[in-house]
């Protein structure tokens, strides 16, 4: 059995010494991995309309490719768990070589969650369109799975076009392992 541990984000606000020693004291203590959630920013819960999501503009998150690439020049065996990525947000082919580098620079320990997620501020905030979530997820895993394990790719579709481009370097893993949360 594989017992992990959830990166406590909002407690640590702006001291990576505290984030070096809660991670290095995990790993000490035989966890297997380390799990951090995703959120880009946080509504006012004051603001016009109002806001009722458990969190707020108060709340830091750190950005989990960035943590977790703090973590990994930590750490020998720890796993990193992105719980999850809310990939839609984000630029397809940018998010593919964030997660193909950090597999890198943490020697293939990345299994990366990916999902919808629920928070319409941030997408609007992204310029992103909340309503084909779903849609674009699909397409995005499918893009990520090829600029992982394809040296080119060309894709021309509703949200992607490449023409015969590719990252480097690629992941450890070819491909990430890909949770989907819900």
């Amino acid at each position: 059995m594989k017992i992990g541990i959830v990166f406590p984000q909002t407690e640590f606000n702006g001291d990576p010494a505290a984030i070096r020693d809660f991670v290095q004291t995990a790993e000490d203590l035989g966890y297997t991995h380390i799990l951090a959630y995703d959120h880009i920013l946080g509504a006012n819960p004051v603001r016009p309309g109002g806001w009722s999501g458990p969190y707020t503009h108060r709340d830091p998150f750190y950005e989990p490719f960035l943590l977790f690439s703090y973590m990994a020049a930590l750490t020998r065996t720890l796993e990193f768990v992105t719980g999850i990525i809310i990939l839609p947000q984000r630029e397809t082919v940018l998010a593919a070589k964030q997660a193909a580098t950090l597999d890198v620079l943490c020697d293939g320990r990345l299994r990366l969650g990916v999902a919808t997620g629920w928070n319409k501020v941030e997408y609007e905030a992204m310029n992103q369109d909340f309503h084909t979530r779903g849609k674009r997820l699909d397409a995005q895993v499918a893009l990520m799975r090829r600029l992982w394990t394809e040296p080119l790719v060309t894709v021309d579709d509703e949200w992607h076009n490449i023409d015969d481009a590719g990252i480097n370097p690629l992941p450890v893993q070819r491909p990430i392992p890909i949770w989907f949360g819900g």
